[in-house]
């Protein structure tokens, strides 16, 4: 259905979240005659690369066109509604039930809540790295590595990150040298240097200062190492408040704990995609969508374990 700027409105589901997996849980519910609304603030989380990989029947589409025939495919669903909004807030109601309310003012009361807004990145902050994000600084090399194959490729760690695992699991895809932020010390640099050395990659004593170019670290001695991409762990945090204020639990890594049915520690309420497995994958996400947008359907008829 088009899209409902209704102030008000009472459904079996509100999906708090528009992307692959929010999509693809409403996708179970309309099709099992359940009504549905979809709220979405327009900010998918892949929404810089310009193709997806990895996704079987999609491979090397374009993510806004994928997005935009999938919610030609869940609007054609009488009892969907999309909501182009931001949820700021949920809370349980007296007597069952859920409230989103909106930063427009609007309000969704639901039966079952679907928590599938993603996260956000937040990236080292080095000139060149947010122009670059999705193009040739990167975080996943199963949705990117292919086209970059065989090249020289970066890799930026962090003080806490296990720089040899990750420069291990990088190296199928090119040579690695690994860059830091000037976060460690002499004698921690030495020890990295001779762990990388027998995994078969290579340490940068300079600091990383910035990225130009396409991909072309910039060092703090003045040199500059071309690379065919640089990769790195943004921090990721959810991108919305709901599952705090609700009182879910979330893991240790952040993301929101749920079992095997997606449910989270709080009855009636899911979680799906990236914000309950920081993977960044769309197959995944949709994937845990459908087990999302069943299980609130059993749920909803009393037939959840």
């Amino acid at each position: 259905m088009v899209s409902t700027t209704a102030t008000s409105a009472r459904v079996d589901v509100a999906v708090v979240g528009g992307s692959f997996a929010g999509m693809s849980a409403a996708l179970q519910l309309a099709r099992a005659c359940r009504s549905v609304t979809i709220i979405d603030q327009g900010r998918p989380r892949n929404r810089t690369a310009e193709r997806a990989h990895g996704c079987l029947g999609w491979d090397g589409c374009a993510p806004d066109a994928l997005l935009a025939t999938a919610r030609r495919q869940v609007e054609a669903y009488e009892g969907v509604h999309w909501l182009s909004d931001e949820a700021i807030a949920a809370e349980a109601m007296t007597g069952g039930g859920f409230r989103v309310r909106c930063d427009s003012g609007a309000q969704v009361m639901a039966r079952r809540l679907i928590l599938a807004h993603g996260v956000v990145d937040q990236l080292p902050d080095l000139p060149g790295l947010a122009q670059r994000w999705g193009k040739t600084v990167l975080h996943c090399p199963y949705c990117h590595g292919y086209e970059i194959c065989g090249g020289p490729l970066g890799l930026l760690v962090g003080p806490d990150e296990d720089a040899v695992a990750h420069a291990k699991a990088l190296s199928q895809w090119g040579s690695i040298t690994v860059f830091h932020r000037n976060d460690r010390d002499a004698s921690a640099l030495d020890a990295l240097a001779e762990q990388l050395k027998k995994a078969g990659a290579r340490l940068q004593r300079s600091a990383l200062v910035g990225v130009t170019g396409e991909a072309c670290a910039e060092l703090a001695d003045g040199r500059s190492v071309a690379l065919r991409a640089l990769f790195l762990h943004p921090t990721t945090t959810l991108s919305a408040p709901m599952a705090q204020q609700l009182g879910c639990e979330t893991e240790a890594a952040g993301c929101i704990s749920t079992d095997s049915a997606k449910q989270t520690t709080v009855e009636g309420v899911f979680a799906c995609g990236d914000a309950a497995r920081f993977a960044g994958n769309i197959a995944l996400a949709i994937g845990e969508g459908a087990l999302a947008g069943v299980a609130a359907h059993r749920s909803l008829l009393g037939l959840l374990d």
